[in-house]
C-alpha cells in the first residue's frame, strides 16, 4: 500500500527571527563582515540611491537644455518675423537704398579733391576779404586722413565789424564745398572792432592711391589683432 509524503512545513516565525538576527550587532565601520542579508540589503539601497541621484541630475540638465531651447525659439521667432517684414518691404527698402546712395553721391560731390583744395582755401580767403575783414591769421594745419576722407583744419583770426563777421560766416556756409567753423571766439578791440578766432574745417575725398593705402593699413591692422 503506497504512502504519501506531506510537504515540509516552513516555520515563518523562525525564519523571520533568523533573518532579523542578522541585522543585530552590525559593525558600521566594516560592512564586509556583515552576514549576507544585510550586505545584500545595503547594496540594493546604495544602488537605489545612486539611481535616484543620477535621475535628478539628468532631470536638472534636461531642464536647463529645455530652457535654453525655449530662449532660442523666442530669438528665432523674432528673427523670422523681422526677416518676413523685410521681405514684405523689399521693394521699399531697395528704393530707400537708392535714395541713400544718391545722397551719399551728392555729399561726395561737395568734397573737393586734393587738386581743388588750393582753390577752396582761396575761396575762404576771398569770402573774408569780400566782407572787408582783415586776416591776421590764416594757417592750414596738418591733414588728418580718415577711413574715407581727409580733414584739413585751418586756424583763422579776422578783425572787422560784427555784421561783416556774420556775413562772412554765412558766405562760408554757402560755399559749394563743405566747410565748417568751429571753436568760435569773438573779443572786442580798443578801436571798437572785433576779433574772431575760429578753426575752419574742410574735407576732401581720398584719391584711388590714398584709398588703396587705407585698405592696406586696415588689413595690416587686422592681421596684427
Amino acid at each position: 500500500m503506497a504512502t504519501t509524503r506531506s510537504a515540509p512545513k516552513v516555520d515563518i516565525v523562525a525564519f523571520m527571527q533568523r533573518f532579523g538576527a542578522q541585522f543585530r550587532g552590525l559593525n558600521p565601520n566594516d560592512p564586509s563582515v556583515w552576514p549576507a542579508a544585510p550586505r545584500y540589503v545595503l547594496c540594493v539601497a546604495v544602488t537605489i540611491l545612486v539611481l535616484v541621484a543620477l535621475w535628478f541630475v539628468w532631470l536638472t540638465n534636461s531642464n536647463d537644455e529645455l530652457e535654453a531651447a525655449r530662449a532660442t525659439e523666442v530669438t528665432l521667432k523674432a528673427d523670422y518675423q523681422k526677416k518676413v517684414a523685410q521681405a514684405a518691404n523689399l521693394e521699399l527698402l531697395k528704393k530707400q537704398r537708392e535714395q541713400v546712395q544718391q545722397y551719399v553721391t551728392l555729399l561726395e560731390k561737395q568734397l573737393p579733391s586734393k587738386a581743388e583744395m588750393d582753390a577752396l582755401l582761396s575761396d575762404i580767403n576771398q569770402a573774408g576779404l569780400g566782407r572787408s575783414l582783415q586776416f591776421e591769421l590764416f594757417r592750414p594745419g596738418q591733414v588728418a586722413v580718415k577711413d574715407y576722407y581727409a580733414e584739413l583744419p585751418i586756424a583763422l583770426r579776422v578783425t572787422g565789424r560784427y555784421h561783416d563777421m556774420g556775413a562772412f560766416v554765412a558766405d562760408v556756409a554757402n560755399l559749394s564745398r563743405i566747410v565748417t567753423l568751429n571753436d568760435l571766439s569773438i573779443s572786442p578791440q580798443k578801436d571798437g572792432a572785433l576779433t574772431m578766432d575760429a578753426t575752419a574745417r574742410t574735407y576732401r575725398y581720398l584719391d584711388d592711391q590714398e584709398q588703396a593705402s587705407q585698405r592696406q593699413a586696415a588689413a595690416a591692422g587686422a592681421k596684427k589683432k
